[in-house]
């Protein structure tokens, strides 16, 4: 049983900012109402039509002018909606947006938003993919000795409980397993289960040289308070491990359910407590890109975790106009340590399908650290880090053996790995650069290749959809069986328990009904 710690706070309209208020459908929404989780998942976006209708009333009928030389020609409202939708039918990630992340967006200028840009593709700016790309990227599965357990690292492990987050962001690495699957992509999920669990529980019990799990997936927060309570109690009660990290992105888009009295927050808490008391430590491990997700709601959460003695670390992505720029990424690591968020990681983004508008070259990382570098306190400054593809781990992006800027291409080694990792060549290849003449001729070529196919028949024996926007809609790669959305299924009732059944296996729904409990 989650101990309870104390009641839950009192929101009064007009003691804080209203940061929603942009979005005309959510202005008759009380502080209390948009700030309670429950309502968060009720409304979270996770089918095309709704984030049409969503679309159709946060936008403007004219949209500003985009610095992108892909998307100028996006002028209108019914453009934006159109070139979104298109993208989702080609991206690898499906829809799952919450209110709070939509209204981080400044839907006055979509176009060049930081914030649209991690969560709201648009196929206008879809560049052809790196031809060294693979869907598992960093061959996570074959570094896998039970399945969802990832053991690449002497003394450390990838503990995947679920394959669920609470929104799905367009460059995530797992977009192999995350998920439900989409048009492009067919999905590996690692779905909630006692059984492989169990089988991943041994395997770390048998190896006395792993030390250190980190408790991911999908999103911690997708557990339920007492499977955290679960997976965190049986490894701390190891002897081998000392340390556990929890992965979440819940302070970037929910941040309203870290509060006193919400069962998960406790579980949190309780599980952190109990390491102190062992003397092991428990971190949460959070993922805000950009300063602008953080908001009152994020301190609140940050204040009540701070108060209750929890470590926080963030993980940040290095994202083309989200904080590539050295005045972007100081405030964000600025305003994340004056909330008492250790600025740990930035990743140098990894190669994902579809995403080649959102990757830097290595240059980029490289000089973002030579310039922020002693303009913030050592403990603070975070790693700037390369995971490399084939599975060679993290590496500092300054640690190549080599980087040729022209050919984009860098080669590290990982002599810290065993076997035959210690002496392999791990290549990292940068997005191809491309001159504005040749963007907007392969985007002229999209258009013609699009008009060419709206002359062929339309019908059960046409190869591809149609969409307006210079792609085709991509015939589907796998069974169009879209993963039941368990926050809107009329099976989710408030107050209602669900949790495990005798084979092992969860109750419907098997991810976080338990938030519906009452506010």
């Amino acid at each position: 049983m989650v101990p309870s710690l104390q009641a839950s706070p009192k929101f009064v309209d007009g003691d804080v900012e209203r940061y929603w208020d942009q979005i005309p459908q959510w202005r008759e929404i009380s502080t209390k109402d948009f700030n309670s989780y429950s309502w968060q998942l009720r409304e979270t976006i996770t089918k095309d039509y709704k984030l049409h209708r969503f679309l159709s009333q946060a936008l403007p009928e004219t949209i500003g002018s985009s610095k992108d030389i892909l998307l100028q020609h996006i002028k209108t409202k019914e453009k934006f909606m159109e070139d979104a939708l298109a993208a989702f039918k080609l991206a690898p990630m499906a829809i799952r947006l919450t209110p709070h992340i939509l209204s981080r967006v400044d839907w006055s200028n979509p176009l060049d938003d930081p914030i649209r840009k991690q969560f709201i593709p648009l196929a206008s700016s879809i560049i052809p993919d790196n031809d060294n790309l693979k869907l598992d990227s960093l061959e996570e599965e074959k570094d896998s000795p039970v399945p969802g357990l990832v053991h690449r690292y002497p003394g450390r492990a990838l503990f995947l409980a679920t394959s669920i987050c609470p929104v799905y962001c367009r460059f995530c690495t797992r977009s192999y397993a995350i998920g439900a699957p989409t048009e492009s992509v067919a999905k590996k999920p690692q779905k909630p289960s006692r059984g492989r669990w169990e089988k991943m529980f041994e395997y770390i019990e048998s190896r006395p040289d792993l030390k250190d799990i980190v408790l991911s997936g999908g999103d911690a927060y997708y557990l339920l308070p007492e499977q955290l309570l679960e997976i965190g109690n049986r490894l701390l009660n190891m002897d081998n491990i000392r340390r556990i990290r929890i992965a979440s992105k819940g302070l970037s888009v929910a941040p309203c359910r870290i509060k006193p009295g919400d069962p998960w927050t406790e579980a949190l808490i309780a599980v952190a407590k109990k390491g102190r008391k062992m003397g092991k430590q428990v971190s949460l491990h959070t993922h805000i890109n950009h300063a602008r997700e953080i908001t009152w709601a994020t301190k609140a959460a940050m204040s009540y975790l701070f108060e209750h003695g929890v470590i926080v670390r963030n993980q940040s992505v290095l994202l083309k106009g989200v904080n590539d720029q050295p005045e972007d990424m100081m405030e964000l690591l600025n305003k994340i340590a004056d909330i008492n968020i250790t600025p740990y990681y930035v990743y140098q983004c990894d190669l994902v399908k579809g995403i080649e508008d959102l990757r830097t070259p290595l240059k980029v990382a490289m000089e973002l650290e030579k310039k922020i570098r002693g303009t913030i306190s050592g403990f603070n400054m975070p790693n700037f880090v390369v995971d490399l593809p084939g599975g060679g781990g993290k590496r500092l992006v300054s640690t190549a053996e080599s980087y040729d800027e022209t050919a984009g291409v860098a080669i590290y080694k990982t002599p810290g790995l065993t076997g035959i990792k210690s002496t392999t060549k791990y290549f990292y290849h940068d997005p191809k650069p491309m001159t504005n003449t040749e963007i907007i001729a392969l985007r002229d070529q999209k258009m013609r290749q699009r008009k060419l196919e709206r002359s062929q028949p339309v019908g059960e024996e046409a190869t591809e959809a149609k969409s307006d926007c210079g792609y085709p809609t991509p015939k589907p790669a796998v069974k169009p069986n879209v993963e039941r959305d368990e926050r809107n299924s009329p099976d989710v009732q408030p107050g209602i328990s669900y949790g495990w059944l005798p084979n092992g296996t969860q109750n419907h729904p098997p991810v976080s009904a338990y938030a519906f409990a009452p506010q």
